[in-house]
């Protein structure tokens, strides 16, 4: 029975560790990025849309496809 007051005794005191250095790291701006945000323009997609206000269907004959049927007028 000790022994597992010896052990919560020291889960606390790691887990009391852990939160005081967490508590610093954010305070001490350890977290802060200042890199993303300006590369983050790079990285992101915006699909078109359609005039509807909705993205058209992918059909054969749309640039939406990588299919070229020959029935396709252009």
């Amino acid at each position: 029975m000790s022994v597992i007051i010896l052990l919560l005794g020291a889960s606390l005191l790691v887990a009391i560790c852990f939160l005081a250095a967490f508590i610093w790291s954010v305070r001490s701006g350890q977290f802060e990025d200042h890199f993303s945000p300006a590369h983050r323009i790079l990285f992101e997609h915006k699909p078109t849309e359609h005039a509807s206000g909705s993205t058209p269907p992918a059909t054969p004959c749309n640039n939406n496809s990588t299919a070229t049927p020959t029935n396709c007028k252009q």
